[in-house]
């Protein structure tokens, strides 16, 4: 579609001729007389651009044939009779709230012509250009922790899993049914069936949000442990403290006591904001089970963590994003954007060589703006 372009009813603005570049689409009102008026509907919006960037575009649907509405300004509509109604498609982009910056607004493009062909010819060119916008994740899965906050979990996630669907992204969603159960089921799920997502997202707090990230590290996390505290005698080195990890002096599972004096309980609590992770059952890896080298590991470029805030705090999200909106870091995690997170790994060492309680490890998450 070069030249002039191809001529297509825009809603709002009339017929345009519109233009397919590299990085988007541009439109040129034919009748700027009629549409100078903002392109949005909503006056809290902000106005929409003549120019449609792909890295903006997190969807596009061919719609049934219906009315295009012309120019609010003019009583002019493209609706009624049969012979007026068009092929239409609309192209979802995200824009940003005038009143608040850091809040990401999703806007929609409604195009009509009266040839199908046309309408389904440009909807497979843009789709294409949008697959290739590198980063986007296709396959998520989906804890959703139904008591955090005052119990928005279940409903924020309703409100934003259409956006999903919009975007073609799969989700497997889990609903939290206790304390631990996204923590168990990251650290049970086989590196096949893990490697079939590109992340996981937790709709909650902040505590559910470290329990996912131990979840997926306790068990595959490749690093080096620290120094072996002074004082711990019988160990004596950090050699004999290696090997101690490798040969494994017990095997046994922590009680529910010890586990108490390293970690409070209450992720499936109301108020999910421990900012390490809640349960109350063992969270920390045996050491003497990091033995086996697992097919997933991390770090990797490939694998991402994702939140939408229904927490009491959000501080995580308020940290990343500057917004605790459900809505924005959905899109945020549908366009793929990254920020550097900061792992801090917690060794809990034996006190001494009869003492019951393993030595155990548990990550923190810190971010880099």
């Amino acid at each position: 579609m070069q030249g002039d372009g191809e001529v297509l009813f825009l809603g709002g603005v009339g017929e345009v001729a519109v233009t397919l570049g590299h990085d988007g689409l541009s439109f040129l009102p034919l009748h700027p007389e009629l549409g100078s008026s903002c392109l949005s509907s909503i006056g809290l919006l902000p106005k929409l651009e003549n120019k449609i960037k792909f890295s903006d575009v997190y969807a596009v649907e061919l719609l049934d044939e219906g009315p295009v509405c012309g120019p609010w300004n003019t009583r002019i509509v493209v609706q009624g009779k049969k012979n007026s109604e068009m092929h239409r498609f609309a192209v979802h982009v995200i824009t940003r709230s005038r009143k608040h910056p850091s809040q990401l607004v999703p806007c929609e493009y409604l195009f009509g012509h009266k040839d199908p062909e046309t309408c389904k010819s440009l909807v497979e060119h843009l789709s294409a250009c949008i697959n290739n916008e590198q980063d986007r994740p296709k396959n998520l899965m989906v804890f959703v922790h139904p008591l955090c906050g005052k119990g928005r979990g279940c409903k924020n996630w309703e409100m934003v899993a259409p956006l999903f669907d919009r975007a073609n992204v799969n989700t497997k969603v889990i609903i939290t049914k206790r304390a631990g159960h996204a923590y168990d089921t990251l650290a049970s799920i086989s590196d096949k069936e893990l490697k079939k997502f590109d992340g996981v997202v937790a709709v909650g707090g902040d505590g559910l949000f470290n329990e996912i990230l131990n979840g997926l590290l306790n068990s595959r996390n490749k690093t080096s442990y620290p120094p072996t505290p002074e004082g711990f005698g019988y160990f004596g080195s950090t050699e004999k403290c290696q090997g101690y990890k490798n040969d494994g002096l017990n095997n046994s599972t922590p009680t529910s006591e010890a586990v108490n004096v390293m970690l409070p309980v209450g992720s499936n609590k109301s108020d999910d904001h421990e900012p390490l992770l809640s349960t109350g059952q063992s969270v920390g890896l045996d050491i003497s089970s990091l033995n086996q080298v697992p097919s997933v590991s991390f770090p990797n470029d490939w694998f991402r963590l994702g939140i939408i805030p229904s927490g009491s705090t959000d501080a995580i999200v308020l940290s990343t994003t500057g917004e605790r909106d459900a809505v924005t870091s959905a899109l945020l995690i549908i366009f793929g954007r990254r920020i550097a997170l900061d792992i801090a790994q917690v060794v809990r060492w034996k006190s001494s060589p009869s003492a019951e309680v393993l030595p155990t490890v548990r990550y923190a998450a810190s971010f880099a703006r």
